[in-house]
């Protein structure tokens, strides 16, 4: 190795070093406050406590929205996985004009900014007179959720050999249990990885949801929002951690399920 190449290499571990603690600095400061006893934000802490995490279990309005995020995010995503595995299907395996341009407008929302399809939505369901909050956070979220689904198991479907099916019919199957036994376990892969990443996906979606939400009916993070404006105190900073967990937590059951590197390579 000559001398340019190893300064090369140390150039870019020192760069990819510093990326990685430039991204996970924040992380690592929210988990910290959160297990501060101050009731500002503040670091280093004057003594370390699980209060905020205490107030968290007493608040039965935090409990409420948690649950309207999580039966939403649930929801969507099944409908997401149905609706993206049809469409990667039908795009696959059909020969019609503008094949192409279907496909990039399906992942079109993981590329716009979440601000300007809210107010597109806004708009549509407006012009609709669509006035219902569940069925216009289900459908926004759906939304959110298909380029996942569809981007993953068309990529899955591209490396699937369809002659299996075919083979599984000559050998006394019928069309859908062959689908069921054949293709379902061979796309399993990207039905677990696309529903994951869209459930946080959908968790985690702020500029969309709050042109939907309500007094009533509140996710998450739009919640968040509102202790931030009303008590900005380390409690938002416990439920970010809970969050961060929930991320890892997904992440440790893909690795087990799909493997990290087959998930990446999706």
């Amino acid at each position: 190795m000559t001398p340019v190449e190893r300064l090369s290499g140390i150039v870019v571990w020192v760069l990819a070093i510093a990326t990685v603690v430039f991204l996970l600095t924040p992380l690592a400061v929210t988990v910290a406050v959160s297990f501060g006893s101050s009731a500002v934000f503040t670091l280093p802490a004057p003594s370390w406590s699980l209060r905020w995490y205490e107030a968290l279990g007493r608040s039965r309005e935090l409990w409420g929205v948690v649950a309207t995020s999580v039966q939403l995010a649930a929801l969507s995503t099944v409908l997401g996985l149905g609706l993206g595995t049809a469409a990667a299907i039908g795009l696959l395996n059909g020969r019609f004009p503008g094949r192409d341009a279907i496909v990039t407008f399906l992942v079109s929302p993981l590329m716009l900014p979440g601000l300007v399809v809210g107010i597109a939505m806004l708009e549509a369901y407006r012009a609709a007179g669509l006035r219902s909050v569940w069925v216009s956070l289900i459908l926004a979220h759906v939304v959110i959720t298909l380029p996942y689904v569809v981007r993953t198991v068309y990529a899955a479907l591209s490396l699937f050999d369809f002659t299996l099916i075919d083979a599984a019919r000559t050998l006394g199957l019928s069309y859908p249990r062959a689908i069921v036994q054949v293709l379902v376990p061979a796309l399993a892969p990207a039905f677990v990885t696309s529903g994951m990443f869209a459930f946080l996906a959908s968790m985690d979606n702020y500029p969309i949801s709050i042109f939907f939400t309500d007094a009533w009916t509140r996710t998450l993070p739009i919640q968040m929002l509102q202790f931030v404006e009303e008590s900005p105190d380390p409690t938002i900073a416990a439920i970010s951690t809970l969050l961060i967990l929930l991320a890892v937590v997904v992440l440790v059951v893909g690795d087990r399920m799909v493997g990290l590197r087959r998930m990446a390579d999706l």
